[in-house]
This record gives C-alpha cells, structure tokens and sequence, in this order.
C-alpha cells in the first residue's frame, strides 16, 4: 500500500485535475487493483499508485492530453489520432512520467494500456485493466459476470472483458483498436492465470 503521504499527494493531484465522479471512480479502481493484486501476486502497491492515476488525464482538453501524447509518443500512428477517447491513457503515462517522475515502467504501461491493453501485458497491467471494468462504481451488464472470474483466474476475466469491449464498439460499427485484439488473441490463446 501507499504510505499516507503518498497517497495524499497523488489525490490532491487527482482533485485538482477531474470532477467528483471520475475522482471517486479512480480512488474505486485502486482499491479493486490492490484487492486483486493481492489475490493473483502481483505488488499492492505498485497496482494502487497505477489504480489511482489511470485516468489522472481523463478530464484534460483534447489539446493538452495530445501535447502530453506527442511528448511520449514521437509518431503517433494515424489511427490513435483518430480516436481522442483514447488519448487520455498515453497522456496519461506521459504525465505520470513526466510530471509525477515516476519512473517505474510497469505502473507507467499500467497507466497507458488501461483502455486498449495490448499484446504482451504485465500482470499489474492486467489487474488495472481488469480493475477498471470491476470497481465498485461500475454498474453494466456483465460487471458481476466479470467480477466473479477476476476473484479466481485472471484469464477468464480479461477474455470477458476484452470480448465485453470487441462486442460493445462493434455493434456500435465503432473503430476498436488493434491493441485490443491482439490482446485479446494472446489471452485466449494462452493457459493458464496468467
């Protein structure tokens, strides 16, 4: 866990930058990751700092969440250009990195892959990504269905969730990132809680 120290600069950080809702949603996603880090061996710490900042950017206007993408992001591919909803998570690493000097490159993946994940993810980047969909605050139709399998194999719960995301943004005829399937392929293929 954060000393109380740490944990009080990084809220006042995130109440300066987002409104009551998403500052409740990430003091709910930190306490989920802990909770799971616990479960499947993966550092509590570490999975409450990157829980907490996840979407310290979120609220950030399109300008600065690019400025702060492009700092990190030398080229970013036309394709996350054309998906702002998902700026927030680069900008957000790239805040973490560069402004909270926090160097540690697992919560800083953590932070920047919580939206898509990606091929090769961490376990801390997995239990955030999962985190995100299970907090507390989450109320969609298939939380419970996802919360259940995070408690016993952590597999299961990123299938049900990335399917949950594929699903979701297809029937919308939406864009869905190509990170995401690619993670989405990995997991299922592989065995195991991994």
């Amino acid at each position: 866990m954060l000393t109380v120290t740490e944990r009080e600069k990084y809220t006042a950080i995130l109440r300066e930058k987002l409104g009551d809702y998403r500052y409740q949603h990430c003091l709910n996603v930190a306490k989920e990751a802990m909770r799971l880090a616990k479960i499947h061996g993966a550092d509590p710490k570490k999975a409450e700092l990157a829980g907490l900042l996840h979407d310290v950017m979120k609220e950030a206007d399109e300008e600065t969440q690019l400025r702060y993408l492009r700092r990190k992001n030398k080229r970013p591919t036309p394709l996350l250009l054309s998906l702002p909803k998902l700026w927030h998570a680069p900008a957000g690493a790239a805040f973490v990195e560069l402004e909270l000097k926090i160097h540690d490159r697992d919560v800083i993946n953590a932070v920047r892959y919580h939206t898509t994940a990606r091929e090769g993810m961490s376990l801390l980047e997995k239990i955030v990504y999962v985190a995100d969909f299970t907090s507390e605050d989450r109320t969609y139709s298939d939380v419970e269905e996802i919360r259940a399998a995070a408690d016993r194999d952590l597999r299961e719960a990123m299938i049900i969730a990335l399917s949950h995301t594929i699903c979701k943004f297809g029937k919308r005829n939406s864009v869905i990132h190509p990170d995401t399937f690619r993670a989405y392929n990995e997991v299922l293929l592989s065995g195991g809680n991994k």
